[in-house]
């Protein structure tokens, strides 16, 4: 069975220890952000090498930040977003309180 959702794109990861990353685009077929207040990137994978996939670009299938304006019932609805580091932490950078 193969499912299709719509969902916002990693249009951008600055993550290169990440094994989902290759070259600044996040391959993972979904990722999770979030847990509590702390919009950081729950899929981020370091030290393992590099996923083989890379012509998928990675969606956003939930949200754990509450306080985010884009969740909407734990969905982003934002476009796009953009991961990096806030500090020395792995997060969503596309966050933006309510």
């Amino acid at each position: 069975m193969k499912i299709t959702l719509n969902m916002p794109g990693v249009s951008a990861c600055q993550i290169s220890q990440c094994a989902y990353n290759a070259s600044h685009a996040c391959h993972a077929r979904a990722i999770t952000i979030g847990d509590g207040d702390n919009p950081g990137c729950d899929t981020f994978l370091g030290g393992l090498g590099h996923a083989k996939e890379t012509h998928r670009m990675a969606g956003v299938g939930a949200c754990k930040v509450t306080a985010c304006k884009y969740n909407d019932d734990f969905e982003c609805t934002a476009n796009e977003i953009h991961v990096g580091y806030a500090s020395s932490l792995v997060n969503c950078l596309t966050f933006t309180a309510r």
